[in-house]
């Protein structure tokens, strides 16, 4: 796969400044000239092969580290704020995007905040008739989506709250697949808190009460997830410093904000407890990525596989850049993290061409696609139908689809692609990110017209859309 010119300048300077050297002494350590130094730090030209080759060895960090990362996220979500028609007067170069997202990021991070608000603004003035005046703080962003921005873009990795857990499961043995005993184990010696059998007929799978330090779990729920449950009890009692340490430093704005957050954490911890970073990222490449015999030799869900695998983005120790996805039978996105490129849209439902849609058509199948969408780039993509809720006649079975994939040069590592045809172009689907900014102009399953393009009515004619797009 041919890898575009890098602009990482911030990155570097901050290398530098990291090592306490001045320019002079950067440069010859790794070669180059200060002038040369000077324009890659302020991004007037992009870094050789060279220089990249030079920074690993000298510095011992990892290539990856430098090339991707929030970088793409911020790009995406820059991209797709500045779409909207509000700036209709002005179109950035992809080059103009990434000189803010990579020197600027604050600013970036800003304008999509800004942009964000203008959005929830305008569909609150829509859905408000009388009731207008007496509306405040129609412009905050509700605390779930300031919690789901905050994972997104540490790139859902959590550093020392992954190697707390795994420093944790490591002493307890965790990760064979036989995690029950040691967890009831260990919240009863270190914490003082029995397990016990809860009332089948509650609906709820676990019960803390503190006082009394007890931990009532559900009887009927699923193994991973009587499992996961008492992981997050754990959690919820092993570093509450930690935890308080990392909600401070999110900043977040509200109270609401910053509890929705410590139960993000919490469910973290329990996920890389029960799924240890070392050992699952062996099994992962042992077993080539295949999530059926994951879940089999961790004791875990389909989901808690395809989580775990997205957050493999330890410095030094990454994983493969994997997309993850869970998508309700509306279309709505109800968790997403990608580490590849392909980056979700924020607004409006996922691209309909897209195989998550058909798992629900296909319960108990994976189901693989190859994907192209209109930038070039080409994904393996997978899809699995999941149901969550109760055991008994009558309780609430919600459904849902999740996602997994990557780009289609790290494909070998996947056992899925075994028999398919990788370099046949004619292959891939064509599919996009969002109607709403999605390029393609003949796409017979476009929901909505795209933002700042102009339409073609024809009286005279009718195709599978009521106009066309103009080139």
């Amino acid at each position: 796969m041919a890898i575009g010119k890098l602009y990482i300048g911030r990155k570097v300077r901050e290398l530098r400044e990291a090592n306490r050297a001045t320019q002079g002494q950067f440069a010859e350590r790794i070669g180059i000239s200060t002038s040369y130094l000077n324009q890659i730090e302020n991004n007037q030209r992009p870094v050789s092969a060279a220089v990249l080759l030079a920074l690993a060895e000298k510095f011992a960090i990892d290539i990856a580290d430098l090339s991707s990362g929030e970088g793409d996220r911020l790009l995406s979500a820059l991209s797709e704020a500045l779409s909207d028609p509000l700036f209709e007067t002005y179109s950035p170069t992809l080059q103009e995007l990434k000189l803010v997202a990579q020197n600027a990021p604050g600013l970036a991070h800003a304008l999509i905040t800004a942009h964000q608000a203008y959005r929830r603004s305008g569909e609150q003035l829509a859905s408000f008739d009388d009731r207008l005046g007496r509306q405040t703080g129609l412009a905050e962003p509700t605390p779930y989506e300031e919690v789901r921005d905050f994972f997104h873009f540490v790139d859902n990795y959590i550093h020392e709250l992954d190697l707390s857990a795994e420093r944790l499961a490591a002493k307890l043995g965790l990760g064979d697949g036989e995690n029950h005993a040691a967890l009831v184990q260990h919240l009863e010696r270190a914490h003082g808190v029995r397990v016990t059998r809860g009332d089948p007929s509650d609906e709820h799978v676990r019960r803390f009460d503190a006082k009394a330090g007890l931990l009532t779990i559900n009887p009927y729920a699923p193994a991973p997830s009587r499992d996961f449950q008492l992981a997050l009890q754990i959690a919820q009692l092993h570093d509450p410093s930690l935890i308080d340490s990392i909600i401070a430093q999110a900043g977040f704005r509200s109270e609401e904000a910053q509890e929705i957050g410590r139960i993000g954490l919490h469910n973290y911890f329990a996920g890389a407890l029960i799924l240890p970073y070392q050992p699952f990222l062996k099994a992962a490449r042992d077993l080539r990525h295949d999530i059926e015999l994951l879940a089999a030799r961790f004791g875990a869900s389909l989901e808690q596989i395809c989580h775990r695998l997205s957050t493999l983005q330890r410095p030094g120790a990454k994983g493969i850049p994997i997309f993850f996805a869970r998508i309700d039978r509306a279309g709505n996105i109800t968790k997403r993290h990608s580490a590849a490129k392909l980056q979700f849209a924020r607004f409006g439902a996922a691209c309909p061409l897209w195989n998550v849609h058909q798992a629900f058509e296909m319960p108990g199948r994976i189901i693989r696609q190859l994907a192209e969408t209109p930038d070039g780039m080409r994904y393996l993509c997978l899809a699995t139908q999941i149901t969550k809720g109760g055991v008994n006649f009558g309780a609430p079975r919600p459904r849902y689809a999740i996602a997994l994939g990557c780009e289609i040069s790290y494909a070998d590592s996947f056992v899925y692609a075994d028999d398919l045809d990788l370099s046949n172009r004619a292959a891939f689907d064509p599919i996009g990110i969002s109607c709403r900014i999605c390029e393609r102009t003949r796409c017979p399953s476009r929901a909505v017209p795209p933002l700042k393009r102009k339409l073609v009515i024809r009286h005279d004619l009718r195709g599978t859309l009521p106009y066309d797009i103009a080139d």
